[in-house]
Parts: C-alpha cells; sequence; structure tokens
C-alpha cells in the first residue's frame, strides 16, 4: 500500500523508512518523540490499536464462522461493533461449542498453528454404537481421501463415554478432520461439540453467550509461546 501510495502520515505519502511507533496510553501512532501522528489509507484514518480483548463464546449450530456480511447465518452478526474480534479457529456451521474471540492476532496465530500443538476436546455422537476396536483407530490415526490427495491424521486421545458417543483431544486442525474420521470407518457424526481450547473450558455458558476470559485462563492459553 505505501508503494501504491495509498499510505499518508500527517498528509505526506508515507515511505517505507518512516518511523511509527504506538507507546501512549492511548494506543495512538506517535512518532520518536512522542509526537502524534495522523495516519490515513485512501485517505481515511486509521482508528487507534484496540486494547486486546479476550471472550469464550458457545457457538450453536448454524451459525457460520466465516465473517460474511451478506450472509445472516455468519457469526458477524453475533460479534458487538467494538471492539472488532474475530474467533481464533474455526467451527463447522453443523458443529457446536466453544469458540475464542479475540483482536489479538499474535495469540490467534499460536492457537492456530500446528507447531503449538495445542488441545482441542471434543464430545462426538456418531449415528451407530461402536465397540473398543473403533476408539482405538481413532487413537491411532485415521487415513481417508479429501481431493484425491490421501490423508493420515496425527495419533491423539480418544475414550469412550456412551455407545454412540466418545471423547476426543486433537492437537490438529485439519477440515472436518472428525466427521472425515469416523465416515472412513463406517459411521456418520450426528453432533460434534467442542468442550475446550487448550484446557480453557467451556463449562456451563449458554448457547449464544459470551464471557471475558478469566486472567488464568488467558495464561493456559499463553503457555504456549
Amino acid at each position: 500500500m505505501i508503494q501504491a501510495q495509498r499510505v499518508c502520515i500527517n498528509g505526506v505519502l508515507a515511505r517505507h523508512n518512516d518511523h511509527v511507533f504506538v507507546a501512549n496510553e492511548h494506543q495512538q501512532a506517535v512518532d520518536h518523540l512522542g509526537h502524534l501522528l495522523s495516519i490515513t489509507v485512501d485517505g481515511q484514518a486509521l482508528l487507534p490499536v484496540s486494547q486486546k480483548v479476550y471472550w469464550l463464546y458457545h457457538k450453536p449450530v448454524g451459525i457460520d464462522c466465516r465473517l460474511l456480511p451478506d450472509d445472516p447465518s455468519s457469526l458477524l452478526h453475533q460479534l458487538p461493533v467494538s471492539p472488532r474480534v474475530y474467533p481464533a479457529g474455526r467451527l463447522d456451521k453443523d458443529s457446536r461449542g466453544l469458540l475464542l474471540l479475540t483482536n489479538d492476532g499474535d495469540l490467534t496465530q499460536r492457537l492456530m498453528h500446528p507447531d503449538f500443538q495445542h488441545t482441542k476436546t471434543y464430545l462426538v455422537t456418531v449415528n451407530k454404537p461402536f465397540d473398543s476396536q473403533f476408539i482405538l483407530q481413532m487413537a491411532a490415526g485415521v487415513s481417508y481421501q479429501v481431493a484425491n490427495k490421501s490423508i493420515t491424521t496425527l495419533p491423539c486421545k480418544a475414550l469412550q463415554v456412551a455407545e454412540n458417543k466418545f471423547e476426543i483431544v486433537l492437537t490438529q486442525g485439519l477440515n472436518r478432520q472428525i466427521r472425515r474420521m469416523c465416515l472412513a470407518l463406517g459411521f456418520r457424526v450426528t453432533d460434534l461439540f467442542r468442550v475446550a481450547i487448550a484446557g480453557v473450558e467451556l463449562g456451563l455458558l449458554e448457547q449464544t453467550k459470551r464471557r471475558p476470559v478469566t486472567a488464568a485462563e488467558l495464561a493456559m492459553l499463553n503457555q504456549f509461546n
């Protein structure tokens, strides 16, 4: 954008070697002497950096995590106008459970990047009873095809909790992973419920409701630094 001459600082076209700091209590842009700077992109002023916020949200079935203004089912319509937040990861539209909403891009990147191996815990109900062999196969890793590409999931933890229901703890985040794992073994998921992210639990939070993340919970989320 700088090269395209779309950015101005105090009314002057910005250069790549200009120095801008966010250093005062109001999170506004300043120069190296602490003087306030007016930064515009395409003539529109940039707002001060928002204070970082962290919420837990209980997503119901039917809400699409993609932030699409023209889609009535989009999560965008469930979020406040200010501060602007976004989900740190996704849940399928036909899945429900815990989402972390934040404007902290660094934390979002760490939680979504597979190298950090954060855990996500799900309760999964399938369309028919299964035996112990099914649980062993889920835990060991399952192979399936997506767009002519063979995928084998990483080993994970799995525990049977009812004749057709199990808990699974993943460190991977492949698209529709649990549903495809089950389908490869001859089962169809009828309910997929995420109950925890990196040790932070959904608990009794009601559907469509959100609450602030506690200091202890934020410490758990940040342990993957």
